[in-house]
């Protein structure tokens, strides 16, 4: 069997002259599409023709860029060494900034529309991207001048691009000093950091004062790097009229404050919930004043449930057909025509990912498959994002554009599915483990993020009045991470520098991201709690829910299941079924 992607479907080669013809059409287009901005936008005569012949030219060029830089991508995702692969990806993400100037120009001229609505009821195709264009003319109020926003889009380049890029060196390439069976090693952070995850708890001790100790090399430069994206942030926040960086995040999410407001009530609710869960784990461990931070991600029970990448495929599109055949056809379907890249190898980066290439109509996912039940949990998540793909492949690429907090809709809906499969059949030690292990990714996504939100936020209040000191930001990441995990973790061994080692908070296009992971999950757990109260029926509602997530605000979304996102009960009632996981888990032991 092969256990590597193919990517042919895309392109055969760097070489191939269909790569060079793209390559050469897609740098055109560009200068297409900015001269007709040009000629066109500068009256609101035949408004109708020119909107759509924009969404049309938008959608064409957006097709052949994205079908370009994904196959980049995935070639140097399986190749880190790929000269061409990194070459081409800059390219590509250069010349992306050249459309900044037609789609200000675009953005202005459809804001100057005073009879828009009318507008877009004379046209099928206005009506069907009608939510794309009152998108663009809602947020067009937080635009600045064309040459602004070009002068802005290549400063940061030089600005919170090069912040971005510095920290992520210093991370990428932190050896960190330790002794492992009885050997002085200087082994990289990322080696490190997984050893949370060892059975050993001395291993997990030491890794954490080692990981610890070896952030005094780089706290200086990673708190330049931090008050340097966050001021550029706050500046162009100001510049461009949002009341926070915060409302920024929001808008971009498609989400209201009041919504956001209703979950992080329910959160507050239930954080003595988890920290329950942490003091359970911490008694089992031997700890008597809460949890360790290194033992966090400590693996829990005996039993080692192993699986072959066969055995695997099987048990995921046998389950996946008890939810429907759509979902377990898309899955088989992936396993044979080779949409997986599955084994560790050199050069392969780590972790997991979909990418839904919209423009062949197909899905790539990357694993590092050696075995365990989480490998195949981790497996049935990525091929959840492609399933959501699946549902939008009739969509335009305009209208495939969902955020961040929907994002996680399918691929944690899958994964539960699996989850949920598995304990049917599960032992006593089996079910431990798994409910442990899915118990951990859930504190993770709920209770640690709710500590990355509240530090986020108390940054920024003080970032406006000046740089902070690297002890500020340890200090603040201790007080975030008591408020969140209580008395569920030993106060006296937290992670002062979380800040450091997160690569989100120095992404200066996505603050906050934070709050959609957790968002994500309860929203997922409250579908699939849908999903078992109405059976079959709600399987066509599910799949017509994923088509509409890149044309609809999140709370109309959501209205679609019959859920409120703005009720605080709704995410009571998706924090109930961890709380019954905890009350399990707790009972088993």
């Amino acid at each position: 069997m092969n256990l590597e992607w193919s990517l042919d479907e895309l392109y055969t080669s760097f070489e191939s002259q269909e790569f060079k013809n793209d390559m050469e059409t897609c740098l055109k287009k560009i200068g297409e599409i900015t001269e007709w901005a040009r000629i066109n936008l500068e009256d609101k005569a035949n408004a109708k023709d020119k909107l759509e012949a924009y969404i049309t030219n938008l959608n064409e060029f957006y097709d052949l860029f994205t079908r370009l830089l994904s196959y980049s991508e995935l070639v140097l995702s399986v190749n880190a060494r790929s000269e061409k692969a990194l070459q081409f990806v800059e390219k590509l993400e250069h010349s992306i900034i050249e459309l900044t100037g037609p789609q200000v120009v675009f953005q202005k001229w459809v804001s100057s529309l005073e009879n828009l609505d009318e507008v877009i009821g004379e046209s099928e195709l206005l009506e069907e991207h009608r939510f794309f264009i009152e998108e663009v003319y809602a947020n067009s109020r937080y635009m600045l001048s064309e040459k602004e926003e070009i002068l802005a889009a290549k400063m940061k380049n030089t600005g919170s691009g090069a912040w971005s890029k510095l920290q992520e060196l210093l991370t990428s390439t932190l050896l960190v000093d330790i002794k492992v069976n009885g050997e002085e090693k200087r082994l990289p952070l990322s080696t490190i950091r997984n050893m949370a995850h060892e059975k050993e708890a001395e291993t997990r001790k030491t890794a954490y004062h080692a990981e610890l100790e070896s952030y005094k090399k780089i706290e200086d430069s990673s708190a330049a790097c931090l008050n340097g994206i966050k001021g550029e942030v706050i500046t162009m926040s100001q510049m461009r009229g949002y009341s926070s960086p915060l409302e920024k995040s929001l808008i971009d999410s498609r989400i209201d404050e009041k919504a956001l407001q209703a979950m992080l009530a329910a959160i507050r609710e239930f954080l003595p919930v988890f920290h329950k869960y942490y003091r359970k784990k911490a008694e089992l461990l031997g700890h008597s004043n809460g949890l360790p931070f290194y033992d966090l991600f400590a693996p829990m029970g005996s039993v080692d449930m192993r699986f072959t990448y066969d055995e695997a495929r099987e048990f995921i599109v046998k389950n996946f057909r008890s939810f429907s055949d759509k979902l377990a056809d898309y899955a088989d379907n992936a396993f044979k025509k080779r949409w997986i890249d599955v084994e560790p190898r050199e050069g392969k980066r780590g972790g997991a990912f979909c990418s839904n290439l919209h423009s062949i109509k197909e899905s790539r996912i990357l694993t590092n498959f050696t075995g365990s039940f989480n490998d195949v949990t981790t497996l049935a998540h990525e091929l959840g994002h492609g399933y959501h793909g699946e549902c939008l492949v009739k969509e335009t690429y305009l209208n495939n554009n969902y955020t961040m907090p929907i994002a996680e809709t399918a691929s944690i809906f899958c994964e539960t599915i699996i989850k949920n499969a598995a304990l049917k059949t599960a032992s006593e030690e089996e079910t431990f483990a798994i409910l442990e292990n899915d118990l951990a990714d859930s504190g993770q996504v709920i209770v640690d993020i709710y500590s990355r939100f509240l530090f986020e936020s108390r940054v920024f209040e003080r970032r406006v009045e000046s740089s902070l000191s690297v002890n500020e930001l340890k200090e603040i990441m201790i007080s975030a991470q008591k408020e969140a995990y209580g008395d569920g973790l030993d106060q006296n061994c937290l992670h002062p520098y979380m800040w450091a080692c997160k690569p989100h908070y120095y992404y200066a296009e996505a603050n906050f991201y934070n709050f959609p992971y957790a968002f994500g999950l309860l929203f997922a757990k409250g579908l699939y709690a849908e999903y078992l109260k109405r059976g079959q029926a709600f399987v066509e509602e599910y799949d017509k829910l994923l088509a509409t997530t890149g044309k609809k605000n999140i709370a109309d979304v959501a209205a679609m299941a019959g859920i409120d996102v703005h009720s605080v009960d709704y995410w009571r009632s998706a924090l109930k079924l961890i709380e019954d996981d905890i009350e399990k888990f707790i009972a088993l032991k």
